[in-house]
């Protein structure tokens, strides 16, 4: 698998390839307390001079997504990364760059690691990649001399990498609807892109998530009263904050998260439905929290302009309100889902999953089957048995809907 991006596409590519902060000193060049996803490696990996060129490349244990960009007042490169653990890095033997006067990596929130590499000229990117092999993943970069006018022109953190701060009115949501209109239903088929998710056997992840909830889709709209949107129509990474926003945009009643996984070691097999957790339910649990987070998720209300007291409190109403229909709407899948295609021997789990994070949102992770099962990928590539699933789910979202319908009017009354 591969990206790759010129140096004119990278600067309109960067403010699309994650949202992220924007750019703040490191403490220290190692990591404390993150839980990373895959690790920097020194094997492999250089910053020197070929020639004009100067050469990147980073060794990392599998693809992630990334985004580049380069600032002024210094001259700096700054590269951010998702889920990178440095430990152990070594930046010395890494840089040989004369170009360079200083490099530093570290945490840059929770979900987000930083390169930022201090220059003593301007250079300009011509080419950037992530590679895949079977050692893992190579990001590379070119980076050719320029003069300081072009650098400051396209300098700057993107847009989409500042959280605004405005004056909009903080508001809660509401209660499902209580009376008429469609449930808006926003369905999110894991991973996609770079990010390919579980592999067995040549069938993704995200392959078969994507066709799974376009076929919920259609299966949702043909019975009616169902309005659907999906986080992704092709096979393109999508960063967990821009799938929250989306269900937002959207005005989602439902936030329904697709995966299918796999476990390296032991035996799973059959459906199961996460709800949010501060802890896992178990370490298997905790495990595919790991490998599905790649990014901490933003809170579904504009909370830019409020002092973290009201923050916590407006949360804690969002959520004391939201939960209960969360666990009643996972309650539903799992009955609906055992009648017709059955479920894990343990169906009902909580894990961290950051897309299930929006406090405002009744959303639930359904991890439709297992690809490192033989029996669980031969349904999951099985378009009647998909049928079937897809039917399940709808009859859990109208029982669900209608529950949490007569709740709301009794609430009024």
């Amino acid at each position: 698998m591969r990206r790759v991006l010129s140096a004119t596409r990278l600067y309109f590519a960067r403010a699309v390839l994650c949202l992220v902060l924007v750019i703040s000193p490191f403490a220290s060049s190692a990591q404390s307390g993150f839980n990373a996803l895959t690790p920097a490696a020194n094997a492999g990996s250089f910053l020197r001079e070929e020639g004009t060129t100067t050469w990147l490349h980073l060794r990392m244990g599998q693809p992630v997504p990334f985004r580049i960009f380069t600032l002024r007042d210094p001259m700096r490169l700054v590269i951010d990364l998702s889920e990178v653990d440095w430990t152990g890095f070594d930046t010395e033997a890494f840089d040989a760059s004369e170009a360079v006067t200083s490099l530093r990596v570290g945490l840059f929130r929770p979900g987000w690691s930083r390169m930022v590499i201090d220059l003593d000229r301007p250079l300009k990117i011509e080419m950037a990649e992530m590679t895949r092999d079977d050692e893992g993943a190579m990001l590379r970069l070119a980076m050719e001399p320029t003069d300081s006018a072009t650098f400051e022109a396209g300098a700057g953190a993107p847009a989409a990498a500042k959280f605004e701060r405005t004056n909009k009115a903080v508001s809660l949501p509401a209660q499902s609807k209580p009376d008429g209109g469609p449930l808006v239903v926003v369905l999110d088929p894991g991973h996609g892109g770079i990010d390919p998710g579980a592999e067995r056997d040549g069938v993704k992840e995200a392959d078969v998530m994507l066709t799974f909830a376009q076929e919920l889709r259609d299966t949702l709209v043909r019975a009616g009263g169902f309005e659907v949107v999906l986080t992704r129509e092709d096979d393109s990474f999508v960063p967990l904050e821009t799938r929250i926003t989306r269900a937002h945009e959207a005005g989602a009643d439902v936030f329904l998260s697709l995966h299918a996984d796999a476990i390296s070691e032991g035996r799973a097999e059959g459906a199961t439905v996460y709800t949010l957790a501060d802890r896992a339910s178990d370490e298997a649990s905790r495990k595919l929290a790991e490998r599905h987070d790649r990014a901490d998720i933003l809170s579904g209300v504009d909370l830019s302009d409020q002092d973290d007291v009201i923050v916590r409190v407006l949360l804690d109403m969002a959520r004391t309100e939201t939960q209960p229909r969360t666990d009643a709407l996972a309650d539903a899948l799992v009955e609906a889902l055992t009648q017709s295609v059955g479920m894990h021997k343990r169906p009902r789990l909580e894990a961290g999953f950051s897309v299930l994070k929006s406090a405002d949102i009744p959303s639930v992770l359904l991890e439709l089957g297992f690809l490192s099962s033989k029996k669980d990928r031969a349904k999951l590539v099985d378009a009647a048995w998909r049928a079937k699933a897809a039917w399940a789910i709808r009859d859990a979202l109208v029982a669900w809907h209608e529950s949490d319908r007569d709740a709301a009017r009794n609430l009024r009354k």
